[in-house]
């Protein structure tokens, strides 16, 4: 049955051997991207919520939250060293745990891609309607077009997000 079939190491290495991609990025670059990608929007963004609610314990959070990335990074390197093939969660979970999960892993993914790309961009938004376009070059753009119609304490008559958006 589907539910529980897995793929062996064998046929993912067999696989991955046909492959004509060649690696070219190293653990540095790998570490630096990923780094890079979170830091990007959580440093402006996620910063002023989290000292709203944590206040002086803004440090302290931000500490815990960095030791449980650490953990999260060192079993995927594990599962990475087990299963030396390019690959994501779904090729580790399909290898280990079957195609069903590999299938809800592999959606999953797609989704949280998808809400992590629309947070940043709204994220982004209001920083740059806020300080560059408010700010530094006068510019106000009206609210049925600064903020999204669904938006928390957001802008009464918002009807699109028109910088998120593009």
């Amino acid at each position: 049955m589907f539910l529980d079939r897995v793929k062996s190491l064998d046929a993912i290495l067999a696989a991955a051997e046909k492959k004509s991609l060649k690696r070219t990025l190293g653990g540095l670059q790998l570490m630096l991207f990923g780094i890079g990608s979170i830091i990007g929007t959580g440093i402006f963004v996620l910063t002023s919520a989290g000292a709203q609610k944590a206040g002086p314990g803004l440090m302290l959070a931000f500490a815990i939250a960095g030791l449980i990335c650490v953990v999260a990074a060192l079993c995927y390197a594990e599962i990475a060293s087990t299963i030396p093939v390019s690959g994501s969660a779904y090729t580790y979970t399909y290898a280990t745990m079957g195609e069903f999960l590999a299938w809800t892993v592999g959606w999953a993914l797609v989704l949280e891609y998808a809400i992590a790309a629309s947070a940043v961009s709204v994220g982004w938004s209001g920083y740059f309607v806020g300080t560059i376009l408010n700010e530094t070059f006068g510019i106000h753009l009206p609210a049925a077009l600064s903020g999204g119609p669904l938006a928390f304490g957001g802008v009464e008559g918002g009807i699109i997000n028109l910088p998120a958006f593009v």
